[in-house]
């Protein structure tokens, strides 16, 4: 089988609710592109049918690979799924499809050239938030002000759900991630920088979704205990395994 060029790796704890329709919007895009692509869905720990409605899916579509753990965590779903990606291009994608799918092709080539991760950004210049409450934003900002002043100054959004990486350097950075809760991309980006690779913030179109499962303060409290987790990590070595020839 050839190695298909795109990855779509969405994370789904008790996403029966929204993990179908995006599924759908995700397979109708695929099949209109001229490349291959697969899509890991990765189940952990669904109390509601999450992991029988992926099952459907994936008994219909053979491009669908769909892993299941009772281990709980974002970080952990998508550090499963993006270890299992087989194409040149591994992307995360929130369950809740809150960026359009045709946007992936603003994180592919010819759009994006020799970029080892490239991330969604709703802050930098050409992005756009749609129906997003004031409060809301004003406390996603409050919480970049905390990372950029703590541990990643240079970028302005890291919380967005919609990443993308070289295929290489996905194994480089999931193989040493060690934080399995919100905090982990966090955690991704610094060991990127930390690595010498090449971060790249991608303006996208995104829409609030009312059902968010984010809860800014405590939130924010948790990711304040995660970096100090994450410089704790980098001090014990933790991320410093050997290089692959991913940057090469």
């Amino acid at each position: 089988m050839a190695i298909p060029l795109l990855s779509i790796v969405i994370p789904a704890h008790n996403e029966e609710s929204r993990l179908p329709r995006t599924l759908e919007q995700v397979f109708a895009f695929l099949e209109k592109q001229s490349y291959a692509a697969e899509v890991i869905v990765v189940e952990n720990g669904s109390t509601d049918r999450t992991l029988e409605l992926a099952q459907g899916f994936a008994a219909r579509h053979p491009n669908l690979r769909l892993i299941h753990t009772d281990g709980r965590g974002k970080g952990l779903a998508v550090r499963l799924g993006m270890l299992e990606a087989a194409g040149e291009y591994a992307f995360m994608c929130d369950a809740d499809l809150s960026m359009p799918i045709e946007q992936v092709s603003r994180f592919l080539p010819p759009a994006l050239q020799t970029i080892d991760v490239a991330i969604g950004s709703r802050e930098v210049k050409g992005a756009r938030r749609y129906d997003e409450p004031a409060h809301r934003h004003l406390g996603g900002r409050f919480i970049n002000l905390i990372i950029r002043l703590l541990i990643l100054p240079r970028l302005q959004d890291t919380q967005c759900g919609f990443k993308c990486f070289r295929r290489a350097v996905a194994q480089d950075l999931f193989k040493v991630q060690q934080l399995n809760g919100w905090s982990f991309d966090i955690e991704l980006l610094y060991i990127a920088y930390r690595r010498g690779y090449t971060v790249v913030e991608v303006p996208v179109d995104w829409y609030y979704r009312s059902e968010s499962k984010v809860s800014a303060i405590p939130d924010a409290l948790r990711m304040i205990n995660d970096i100090f987790r994450i410089r704790s990590n980098a001090r014990q070595g933790l991320y410093d395994a050997p290089r692959s020839n991913a940057a090469a």
